[in-house]
């Protein structure tokens, strides 16, 4: 069994049970609906703030879109796909779709420099990078250095210099044929902090992402009737490894930003939330 196993698994098991929940406080309730093409991601309820969620059926589908989108650019097994987002809904569907092609995901900081981003994906050999709008001003900064690194920009406003994600995926399908993957294949490359110089990459297969999912569901005996509010980067092996507890358990999870203790009390109350990681 491989990790995109287990979420194809959930959407054929629970396909109507919310997998992902997103909630921004600081950003008021409006219908802008992010993929909206496919009515994928709704707002659940009327909230004052930010609160969408998506079922498991819709992270697989979403998956299987961009996973489509990428083999239209010729992406699989032996390439690299790097990742640079905020924390938001989409950024696991996206970090699956890259999965379903055999390709490696590369997680990028969300704190690198424009220099430190270049490093990484010279380093890591990243044919594709998908990034956010919090990152336009860094990555046009190295876009003429990186030109054998093809350029998708995920949210409203794309720059001139990328392609736009939802224009990529509007012909795409929802479904995708499985990728033959074997535990013993690349899946990810995690950068380590670069406290000490330029972050080192470091090669997880499919087997280490597993062997993360089965003891961090084993070391909070986590149900399928857990909440896990999830508030660290999810470019960190922390946040993303903590969350593959859910993933096997194929319980929800709540990403939240912000951090400040009210934001924190309320979404545990409202969501009903019963594991929590907080950093001291």
């Amino acid at each position: 069994m491989t990790i995109v196993d287990l979420l194809e698994r959930n959407a054929r098991e629970w396909p109507d049970d919310v997998a992902l929940v997103e909630i921004n406080p600081d950003q008021p309730e409006t219908r802008r609906v992010t993929w909206h093409e496919f009515e994928l991601v709704e707002p659940s309820a009327k909230q004052p703030h930010y609160r969408r969620e998506m079922t498991w059926a819709v992270f697989d589908e979403k998956a299987n879109r961009i996973a489509n989108m990428l083999k239209s650019h010729h992406v699989g097994p032996g390439n690299k796909v790097a990742i640079l987002m905020m924390n938001c809904i989409d950024w696991l569907p996206i970090y699956f779709g890259i999965l379903k092609t055999g390709a490696v995901v590369v997680p990028m900081n969300f704190r690198y420099s424009a220099s430190e981003i270049e490093y990484c994906l010279k380093l890591s050999e990243s044919n594709v990078l998908i990034f956010g709008p919090e990152f336009i001003g860094r990555i046009e900064e190295i876009a003429e250095k990186i030109p054998q690194v093809a350029l998708v920009f995920e949210g409203p406003g794309c720059p001139g210099f990328a392609e736009d994600l939802v224009e990529l995926i509007n012909e795409s399908s929802s479904t995708f044929p499985p990728c033959r993957l074997t535990e013993e294949d690349d899946a990810a490359i995690y950068f380590s902090s670069g406290t000490t110089g330029f972050p080192k990459a470091i090669l997880h297969k499919h087997r280490s992402l597993i062997h993360s999912a089965i003891v961090e569901q084993a070391h909070h005996g986590q149900t399928k009737e857990d909440c896990f509010l999830l508030i660290p980067p999810l470019y960190h092996t922390g946040a993303k490894m903590h969350w593959f507890g859910s993933l096997i358990s194929g319980g929800k999870a709540v990403i939240l930003k912000g951090t400040r203790p009210k934001t924190i009390l309320e979404a545990v109350s409202s969501e009903r939330c019963t594991i929590v990681w907080l950093l001291v």
